[in-house]
């Protein structure tokens, strides 16, 4: 049975559009962006195999090119339509942040941090620049490690917060590891750049360590 002939409450686009994108499985949102399944195989019953395949959606979402195009039923222009897809979610999170009226670790933040960061194989240092409403100038990447460490000086940090006429930061980093509790060293570099930006009159307001689906924010811990 093709999915035109299923019943309306349990076809994923009628579903979506009646009860929300939130009530969909995975695989019905995947099959959304399928549209089409293979010969013998509906959109959903692809979407499944294809998160068998993958071990779940957020490995299928961060696959190589060449590991996504090798599955049946994607190919080249389903990579391509991904990356957009996704590059297109990081943007919407950026735009909600430039919007509000101001944050510190408001959970867009952790998203944003998340969106950009967790994929990442080896550790990489970001900041978001602030203006003194605490809304969002830019986002920047400015260092880059081996699987478990970056180097972080502080005087390139500042250099580049003064270059944005920045009023506040916000840190952060991933753990390749998946762990997200912050280690000593992490603990003291942060408390070198606080140190480092409060002496051009830049307020440090948060430093986000970005895991394997958990998130640790100094601020929430009274660290900062």
């Amino acid at each position: 049975m093709t999915i035109k002939e299923w019943p309306d409450h349990e076809r994923p686009r009628e579903k979506l559009l009646n009860l929300g994108a939130a009530s969909l499985s995975d695989a019905e949102l995947l099959a959304i962006f399928l549209r089409t399944g293979c010969a013998g195989l509906s959109a959903v019953d692809l979407a499944r195999q294809l998160l068998s395949r993958f071990g779940g959606l957020r490995p299928l979402l961060e696959a190589s090119q060449r590991d996504f195009c090798e599955a049946r039923g994607l190919g080249i222009a389903k990579y391509t339509q991904l990356q957009a897809v996704l590059e297109m979610a990081r943007r919407h999170l950026a735009e909600a942040l430039k919007t509000q009226p101001q944050f510190s670790a408001s959970e867009d933040v952790k998203r944003y941090f998340t969106a950009q960061l967790r994929h990442c194989e080896s550790e990489v240092f970001a900041l978001l620049y602030l203006d003194n409403q605490h809304r969002m100038l830019a986002y920047d990447e400015l260092f880059y490690g081996t699987i478990d460490a970056a180097n972080v000086y502080p005087r390139e940090v500042v250099k580049s917060a003064l270059s944005h006429n920045a009023a506040a930061v916000i840190f952060a980093h991933n753990h390749p590891s998946g762990v997200a509790e912050p280690s000593q060293a992490d603990r003291q570099i942060t408390e070198r750049l606080r140190a480092a930006l409060a002496l051009v009159d830049i307020r440090s307001l948060d430093h986000i360590v970005i895991g394997d689906g958990d998130v640790v924010s100094f601020a929430e811990r009274g660290w900062l």
